[in-house]
């Protein structure tokens, strides 16, 4: 049975290239949107509206949270 083994090595900064990044305001507007939409369901009907809270919270983390780019 063979093994591998992997030893990590840290990136050379020197190599790496900078990316300027501008935030896509359709990308933040959806965030934010989400976010004010589960502030109302939480706030109107905290019970009844729990699993429409949960709903958009884990579209929330796995669209947005996952990547850091739309």
């Amino acid at each position: 049975m063979a093994k591998v083994f992997t030893i990590p090595v840290a990136p050379d900064p020197s190599k790496r290239r900078a990316i300027k990044r501008t935030p896509d305001p359709r990308y933040v507007e959806g965030q934010r949107l989400l976010v004010e939409a589960m502030t109302y369901l939480a706030k109107s009907d905290p019970k009844n509206n729990r699993d429409a809270v949960n709903l958009l919270s884990e579209h929330f983390r796995t669209r947005f949270r996952m990547s850091d780019h739309p």
